[in-house]
């Protein structure tokens, strides 16, 4: 979606949804238009049956999370902290961490962890619901 295609001006008319629709996807865009943004769980609840759901932000949500680490980004570590940080995947060597380290670049090590991290979408909402 971009300036100058339909679906854009229907949005920016104040168009709650849209659907963009091509031979190849579809997509639907809701507008908040102020309103805040949906639970965790609603938003898994409209997803369709998949085998692995992967969620990037959400860092305050109860779920088990795989927290990056580029040391170049110069932002500290998140997972002492935050006690559903299961492993980072790091672009150095983190000696003092008290979860898993894998290599960021090692595609196989990073998916092995998420693949044994990994819970039922059920489990995510029942931890957002519990707080």
């Amino acid at each position: 979606d971009r300036p100058g295609k339909d679906s854009f001006q229907h949005r920016s008319a104040g168009a709650t949804e849209v659907l963009v629709v091509s031979g190849n996807r579809w997509a639907l865009m809701h507008e908040l238009r102020g309103a805040p943004e949906p639970p965790l769980p609603v938003l898994l609840g409209k997803l369709s049956d998949v085998d692995l759901v992967l969620i990037e932000g959400f860092k305050r949500e109860r779920f088990p999370k795989l927290e990056i680490y580029r040391a170049e980004n110069g932002k500290p570590l998140l997972h002492p902290q935050d006690r559903w940080i299961v492993a980072v995947a790091s672009d150095s060597p983190l000696p003092d961490a008290s979860v898993p380290v894998v290599d960021l670049n090692d595609i196989d090590a990073v998916a092995d962890l998420l693949l044994a991290q990994a819970i039922p979408v059920e489990r995510v909402k029942e931890r957002a619901d519990a707080v």
